[in-house]
């Protein structure tokens, strides 16, 4: 038993799939999800599949509705995506009821809009974080007479526990821990990111069937090449030497750590450090920056996805940050800086640090290490020629192993030999 210009002409195969993603984020937004998503959804299109996605109105993460959408359904298509998007209640501040009322909101709608709105399909893919959104895609995939993936990209609750956000001997916990295993009970196939999340639910169910299903990027999106004159002047670079976070600024993130290694290296004239985005933490950063009078660090504001390659290559160093070591976390940004031939300092442990050790793409951090992350930036600010071949590892890696369309087309085989 399986578990689990001109116009471009794609193939035909034997037998058309039909596939479901339910997700609340998605593109115009921009982030890890939306883009990893979207790019998958590409893919399925481009083999000659059918794709609808059940997401909700896009809001994140400036907590607004974006321009344009609003209200309680929306139909569109994107790149040959079929897109119905339901109500959410949009919000950016980080405390509970706020972002339960976000989350719950969507997973309601997205379930009575789905009753009537979803067609016959041969998948339900639903992508968790937010966990809840399991309560709808195991209600719709038993209305829908079809099978569910539950696809992990953080495990859940226990990077709440991580965070600090859930305490371990809470109710709230173990709520979510019982919700957790009734989701993959559920599951006719459990896919997950990275190979330490996938270790830890096989550990913990080892009767479950699973697939991993790696995060990657798309190599010829995100490349050297990319790098522009426009690019350049946004950022500063050229004569100065430009650390760029580029992503959400969260309580995850931890991006105090790099303001205060800022701070430390203020006396090095062409360092500049450059973070791009929004998120329920950037006011008090830039605050923070405004009150050690920071002169070296600038704050852009979110970019349109299309930009982003550029800008990527643009930097000359990419920061890569985590707060805390968090199970299974191997962050988007990590990839994307490799294709895009940027050396990386990480700050994390785990997976995503086995990486940039073992291909030697970047420098390595524990979170928290403040005294390593100055004198991980010195080395490479002095260092042009390390700098270059770190970049060139990790293009080389990326292409390699984390190829997003190789990574699709691998999970595509695989569905399609369970037709």
């Amino acid at each position: 038993m399986c578990h689990g210009g001109t116009e471009e002409v794609y193939p035909t195969p034997q037998k058309i799939m039909k596939i479901t993603f339910l997700t609340q984020y998605y593109p115009p937004e921009v982030g890890a999800p939306q883009a990893r998503l979207s790019e998958l959804a590409k893919n399925f299109i481009k083999n000659g599949h059918s794709v609808c996605v059940l997401t909700a109105m896009p809001n994140y993460p400036s907590g607004k509705i974006y321009q344009g959408y609003g209200g309680l359904l929306r139909r569109e298509q994107i790149d040959g995506v079929n897109v119905i998007r339901t109500f959410v209640y949009p919000t950016q501040k980080a405390n509970l009821i706020h972002r339960l009322t976000n989350y719950f909101t969507f997973v309601f709608s997205s379930a009575i809009m789905g009753c009537f709105l979803l067609k016959s399909t041969d998948f339900l893919l639903v992508e968790s974080p937010p966990l809840f959104l399991g309560i709808s895609a195991s209600l719709l995939s038993k209305l829908k007479r079809t099978r569910m993936i539950f696809n992990v990209s953080d495990l859940w609750p226990e990077s709440a526990v991580e965070l600090g956000v859930l305490d371990k001997n809470s109710f709230a916990y173990r709520l979510s821990a019982r919700l957790e295993k009734f989701c993959y009970q559920q599951a006719w196939l459990i896919t997950g990111q990275s190979k330490s999340i996938m270790d830890d639910i096989r550990t913990r169910f080892p009767d479950r069937p699973t697939f991993h299903l790696s995060n990657g990027v798309d190599t010829q999106l995100f490349h050297p090449g990319r790098r522009t004159k426009e690019a350049c002047e946004i950022m500063g670079s050229g004569t100065n030497c430009v650390v760029l976070y580029a992503g959400l600024h969260g309580l995850a993130q931890g991006l105090e750590q790099a303001l205060a290694a800022a701070e430390q290296v203020r006396t090095e004239v062409n360092l500049k450090f450059v973070f791009i985005g929004s998120g329920p933490t950037k006011k008090s950063l830039v605050e923070q920056a405004k009150q050690g009078d920071l002169n070296n660090v600038c704050f852009l504001e979110s970019r349109p996805a299309r930009e982003i390659p550029a800008l990527v290559a643009a930097a000359d160093i990419v920061l890569v940050p985590l707060k805390m070591y968090i199970t299974g976390a191997v962050p988007s940004k990590l990839y994307e800086a490799m294709a895009s031939g940027r050396p990386v300092i990480l700050i994390a442990g785990g997976e995503a640090a086995e990486i940039v050790r073992d291909h030697q793409t970047g420098m390595v951090v524990e979170p928290g290490d403040v005294a390593s992350l100055v004198q991980a930036i010195r080395t490479l600010y002095a260092q042009p020629d390390l700098r270059k071949t770190l970049g060139e590892n990790g293009r080389r890696v990326a292409e390699q192993y984390f190829d997003r369309t190789t990574i699709a087309g691998r999970f595509i085989d695989h569905l399609e030999t369970c037709l």
